[in-house]
């Protein structure tokens, strides 16, 4: 889709109410603006429900060899560049369109997946929907370059989500669209040494313009990536708010996240306006739907939820938040280095305690299903959380979040885990509902469990997926608790202490 600039500049004149129409007298609760969207609250489930499960996979999974696949294969000298020419051949007669019908998801069955991702203690789950490939994994009304016509010849995001709703759990949709424009634009470039030097790349044919972007987008192609807005023309700006309204209103769902900041200005701000609007129609005038921003200025005042990418905060924050992680590579890469279980649920009860979420991503192989190693730390997860769930369901910060040594955290909340270590007994992670205290130690003490934060005075104590009673004691070094013989669980156990 192109426009001229007169069109453009009409769009965002006065064209773009058009599209969502602006707030009547006693419609709709939001209009596009941020200080309308200031008066948006997060919803109880979103903050109830701590654990949510995600699952990147688009035709990048095809390769199998790891994220970011359909840009990387076009950066001579990369890790992906040399593997595609290795497998399929030069990017100059093999692109990334050609790797699409190779993305074959044979053994796709979302059923099954939810029913694993429901037992492990997720309560809302997340499908991709477009990544920055520019490929919609749904039945998309505004580009050719979709999974109903292409790859696997399904629609991903209605399956996941009629599975989703089946097994009770609120549904959402991850959007990496926006910065496509730029992201895409090295499919126009070409190889700087060696015998092909100088010949473009297959993104600079015309016929494929509506998945490589138009000719304009190769000014980015041998730059580093800039991630924001400037230099993406009003045409993509409008492509991109059509095919997420599109989204939106296919599959209405619970959460929508973008990868980034709120896009855009007067797009994003509509768009989320359109959502909060659209839920609120479903719901009797009360908006359940979440929209989540990288963005820490968008999210301080109601508007959305904060997400943090493979991070966590360094204290509780006031506003329910999120953390976005992966248990290996964003996308599939065969021979990746897994999280352990340990490592997830030491994530989770950090976060929690910080009043945020974890969102966690299962990285789908070509077939569609997952790996022996993913299902070995569902496996993990499922039987944690079958002992601990209630200390971390509908439960809210109390007033300090853990003590111990590994509490400290770097202040940059995005990509700060990668210097986390693991937690030990001497780490203690809080949460709270009325006057249940739950303290999870996170590790095994050796004989007794010291918890020094807890000065109130204490009226019993119990140990989750423990039956029997348990001997404690509190001084002036804090709860003093006797361990039982046998573990209730691997990893952290759950004290639930009465204040």
């Amino acid at each position: 889709m192109t426009l001229t600039r007169r069109n453009a500049i009409g769009l965002l004149a006065g064209s773009l109410p058009a599209l969502v129409p602006a707030k009547a007298a006693g419609a709709d609760p939001f209009t596009g603006t941020r200080d309308s969207l200031k008066q948006y609250q997060v919803p109880d489930w979103f903050r109830d429900a701590k654990f949510g499960i995600w699952a990147h996979w688009g035709p990048q999974s095809a390769p199998e060899a790891g994220d970011w696949y359909a840009r990387n294969m076009y950066i001579q000298g990369s890790e992906q560049y040399k593997y595609h020419v290795a497998t399929y051949g030069h990017p100059t007669k093999f692109g990334f369109k050609d790797v699409i019908p190779t993305w074959k998801g044979d053994q796709f069955d979302p059923e099954h997946l939810i029913q694993l991702y429901k037992k492990a203690g997720a309560k809302y789950f997340v499908s991709m929907g477009v990544h920055h490939d520019n490929f919609d994994l749904w039945n998309s009304s505004n580009t050719r370059w979709n999974a109903v016509n292409m790859g696997p010849k399904k629609d991903i995001v209605g399956m996941f989500r009629q599975a989703a709703l089946r097994e009770g759990l609120k549904f959402g949709v991850s959007e990496h669209l926006w910065v496509s424009y730029k992201w895409f634009a090295v499919s126009h470039g070409s190889d700087k040494t060696g015998p092909l030097a100088g010949v473009p790349y297959d993104g600079v044919d015309p016929k494929n313009a509506d998945l490589y972007h138009e000719a304009a987008a190769a000014q980015f192609a041998n730059r580093e990536l800039e991630w924001g807005p400037e230099g993406i023309p009003d045409s993509w700006r409008r492509q991109w708010f059509l095919r997420i309204k599109d989204l939106v209103d296919q599959y209405q769902p619970d959460l929508l996240y973008t990868d980034g900041a709120l896009p855009f200005e007067e797009y994003g701000l509509r768009l989320v306006a359109h959502h909060y609007n659209e839920s609120a129609k479903r719901h009797g005038g009360k908006v359940e739907a979440v929209y989540t921003s990288k963005r820490r200025e968008d999210c301080e005042v109601g508007t959305c939820v904060l997400d943090v990418e493979r991070g966590v905060v360094d204290q509780i924050w006031p506003n329910p938040w999120q953390t976005d992680t992966c248990v290996g590579d964003w996308h599939y890469k065969r021979n990746v280095q897994y999280k352990t279980a340990k490592t997830v649920i030491d994530m989770l009860a950090d976060i929690v305690s910080r009043n945020g979420n974890l969102l966690l991503n299962f990285p789908l192989p070509n077939s569609g299903e997952l790996d022996r190693e993913e299902r070995q730390i569902l496996s993990e997860i499922t039987d944690w959380m079958a002992v601990n769930s209630e200390g971390i369901y509908g439960t809210r910060p109390w007033t300090v979040f853990g003590e111990g040594p590994g509490a400290r955290v770097k202040r940059e909340a995005s990509f700060n885990e990668n210097g986390r270590k693991d937690l030990t007994a001497e780490d203690v992670r809080f949460t709270s509902k009325g006057n249940t205290l739950y303290a999870f130690v996170m590790g095994w003490p050796q004989g007794e469990a010291v918890v020094r934060s807890v000065s109130a005075r204490v009226h019993g104590v119990e140990l989750l997926g423990h039956g029997g009673k348990l001997q404690w004691s509190q001084d002036s070094g804090g709860l003093r608790v006797q361990m039982p013989s046998e573990k209730p669980c691997e990893h952290a156990i759950g004290l639930k202490i009465a204040l």
